[in-house]
């Protein structure tokens, strides 16, 4: 977190804040947080509030119900999904693409 905070500038004129859900390890209980930057965490039971959370089914579609043999092959096919999610912003945009969300700041 310091490497994050430092590369990013955090610091007394410039406050970062990061959104965590409220998975264990998200909550260390030895994690010290730098100067200028401040943990949010989400309410426990709040997928709506993590766009992300709604793209597991999209990216699981390749490999629901099958086999797959070991780990590599597995990596193999996430990986070419999610790079065909990338270039496909009408599913993202449906699945995740809430009206409350902010937009992208200098979306290409």
């Amino acid at each position: 977190m310091a490497a994050f905070a430092e590369e990013a500038g955090a610091g007394r004129d410039r406050i970062i804040v990061l959104v965590l859900d409220n998975a264990g390890w998200h909550g260390e209980s030895n994690l010290k947080v730098p100067d200028g930057i401040r943990l949010v965490f989400l309410p426990p039971y709040t997928p709506e509030l993590q766009p992300a959370e709604h793209l597991w089914e999209a990216v699981d579609e390749p490999i629901v119900n099958k086999h797959i043999p070991d780990l590599e092959t597995l990596e193999a096919i996430v990986s070419q999904r999610c790079a065909q999610l990338s270039n496909d912003r009408q599913t993202l945009k449906g699945r995740a693409g809430f009206h409350w969300w902010p937009p992208i700041a200098n979306a290409s």
